[in-house]
Order: C-alpha cells, then structure tokens, then sequence
C-alpha cells in the first residue's frame, strides 16, 4: 500500500513559529542589558555577560543547526532550544543572587539554546518554498517575523513597567520561551516537512565555492551595521536628536523591512535571486555607511538612511537565503544554515570591537565611514561568486 503524500505546507504555521521566536528576540535584546543594570552590576561585567552570547552563537550556530543534516527534526531543536530558554530565564534571577558565574553560565547555555531556532525555522519555510513554489514566499512569511519583532519592542516596555521588579524581565521571556515551544511541538513538521538527506557513503557533501563566496558577502554586509546598532542612538543623541525621535528612526528601518519582505514578490524573478539581492543590500549598505557619516543629527538625512535598511538587511537576509536554497546541496543544507548566522555573528562581533575604539577617539562620522569598506569587500565577494556560478 503506497503512503499517502505529505500533505502542503501551511504558511500560517511557518509565519507563527518565525512570530513566537521574534517576540522572544524583540524583548531580549533591549531589555535584558535594563535587568542586568538593575542587578547593580559593575558596567565591565554587564559588557561581558553581554559578549558572551555572541561568541557562544558563533561556535554553537553551525554544528547545532548541522545536526538537521544528522536527522534531527527541525521540529526538535525548536522545541528543545524554546524550552532552555525557558529554563534558563526562570533560573536567571536566582543565579544572578547566588554567584556572578553561575549567571554567565546561564548566559551561555540560553544563547547555545538560541542558537539554531530562527535557523530551523529558515531551513522549514526554505524546504517548503521548494515544494510548493505557488504557495509559499519565503519573503512574506520571514515578514511574520519582523513584525513580532517591532510589537515586542513597541510593548514590552509598558508591559514589563506593568509587572514592575528585578525579575520581570526574566519572568516575561520564561513565559514567552514555553509559548514558542508550546507552538514548535503543535506546528512542528505540520508547516513544512524536513528534508531527508540522501543514503550516502563517505564524508558529508562540501558546501560549493560560491556559497561559501555569498555567505561570506552577506556576512560582510550584516556587520555594517555594528556602528548603527552599537552607536546610532548615542551618535544622534549627541546631535540633538530627541528620544521619541530615536525610537522612531529605529521603528522606521524594521517598518522599511516589513514593506519589503511584503512586496518583495511583485518585483521581476531577475530582481530576486541571490546575486541581485545581495548587490542591492552591498549598495545600500555603502549610501548608508557614508550618509550617516555626515548626517549627524539632520532628520531630513537620517529618516531616508534608515528607510535603507529595507535592503542593507532585508535584501541581504534573503539574499543569504535563496543563495542557501539554491546552491547548497542535499544533506548539507542544515550546516549551510548555521554556516550563515556563525559567519555572520562572527564578522559583526568583530566590527562591533572596532566601533568602539575608534567612536571614542573620533566621534560617530568615522565610525559609520569604517563601515563602507565592509560594504565594498561584500559587494567584491558577490562578483566573484556570480563568475563562478556563471562558469
């Protein structure tokens, strides 16, 4: 008796896992440094404790992830990493009394379990962009996430003024962190079965040259916006850009995003492959580095700047991700996935060291020009990997 087909990838249970994970995110990342200055913590150790994230995501991200190949559910790591999370958060505020190290373990082991979640979710919405190409727009459904992201930042504010205390946040990411793993184990396979990898014989397949030439680019790209996101809000405060308006030049770039991952399918197939996208988000990525280095705090300059960052990392991101789709090979595309969020965490931690040294000697206007080589050496590494893929 021959096994029924799998049945068509629901887009509605791929856009709501990409929503629970980055409302997650989109509460994490501005409030969590907030919680461990409201410990009391020396600034130096804050510095650290936020460091560790990323370098735990730049040694953990590719093997995690890799283990898809391995024949490990995508629906697994969601499910198990949410739940870390979770645990990890709960434990937070008890360490955090005990001892400093135990805190940073905590920091470790949640960024570890971070680590593979939106790249699961990627290797899901890419798998079933590929059986059902009329049905399902990696684009769109990617947008589910940016938009969860922009309501968590918007909200998570007032709601953890409402529940006030030193473990609010902590207690907040708990609950969202079961939610995310509470919707993994519903949607699971359900959204888009996983990939099996061929039998083979031998060593796993090899990632091709111009991958690893486009991963490498948009890796690039991605950490030209260290100075923005380590500098930006204190470069336009020193020019006299008011609070209100700093959240909203940053409500602006996620919004620009939005419109175009919306939109992203009315444009012609040539403006959607890899090389295209990848161009694009180099170009906008170099306007922008010299831009803001001599915008200072003009809005009429700064809001046009920020509504780039609908290309710098939207066009980029998918970029990265159709050139994954496309040019990765069967049983190695789980290790592709990871291999672009390790390259590019590593190469933004690296510009985000340089930011610093340079923003205190030589003020914002340099420190955003340091991003235009960056940049430039993306946007060499896409001709490079377009010859290759034209031979």
């Amino acid at each position: 008796m021959s096994s029924p087909p799998p049945a068509e990838p629901d887009p509605v249970r791929l856009g709501l896992l990409y929503a629970v994970v980055f409302v997650e995110i989109g509460v994490a990342m501005p409030f969590m440094p907030v919680w461990l200055g409201a410990l009391g913590l020396d600034p130096g150790l804050i510095g650290l404790l936020l460091a560790l994230p990323i370098a735990t995501k730049i040694v953990a991200t590719r093997p995690l992830t890799g283990l898809i190949d391995r024949g490990i559910a995508p629906r697994t790591l969601l499910a198990a990493g949410s739940l870390t999370l979770a645990l990890t958060y709960a434990l937070m505020p008890a360490a955090a009394g005990l001892a400093v190290f135990l805190l940073a373990l905590l920091v470790v082991l949640n960024a570890a379990a971070q680590a593979p979640l939106v790249p699961s979710i990627d290797y899901l919405t890419l798998a079933a962009a590929r059986r059902a190409p009329k049905t399902i727009d990696y684009a769109r459904i990617r947008m589910f996430g940016s938009v969860a992201f922009l309501l968590a930042n918007l909200a998570g504010g007032a709601l953890l003024g409402w529940l006030g205390g030193q473990v609010a946040v902590p207690l907040l990411l708990t609950g969202l962190a079961l939610i995310a793993a509470t919707v993994a184990l519903a949607a699971g396979e359900r959204a888009a079965p996983r990939e099996r990898p061929p039998e083979r014989i031998g060593p796993p397949p090899r990632l091709p040259r111009r991958l690893w030439l486009t991963i490498g680019a948009a890796a690039l790209i991605q950490a030209s916006h260290a100075a923005i996101y380590a500098f930006g809000s204190l470069s336009w405060a020193a020019h006299g850009v008011s609070a209100p308006w700093i959240g909203a030049l940053w409500a602006i770039g996620v919004a620009a995003e939005i419109a175009l991952f919306a939109g992203l399918a009315r444009l012609p197939a040539r403006w959607r492959s890899p090389f295209r996208l990848l161009a694009l988000g180099g170009i906008a990525a170099l306007v922008r580095a010299v831009g803001l280095s001599v915008a200072e705090g003009d809005l009429a300059w700064l809001v046009p700047l920020q509504m780039l960052h609908a290309l710098t990392f939207g066009a980029t991101h998918l970029g990265a991700m159709n050139a994954v789709s496309a040019f990765a090979p069967d049983g190695a595309r789980g290790r592709a996935q990871g291999t672009v969020g390790a390259s590019t965490a590593l190469v933004s931690a690296l510009a985000t060291l340089a930011c610093g040294p340079v923003y205190g000697v030589l003020g914002g206007g340099a420190t955003f020009l340091m991003m235009a080589p960056l940049a430039v050496s993306g946007l060499i590494l896409i001709r490079f990997a377009h010859m290759d893929a034209s031979r």
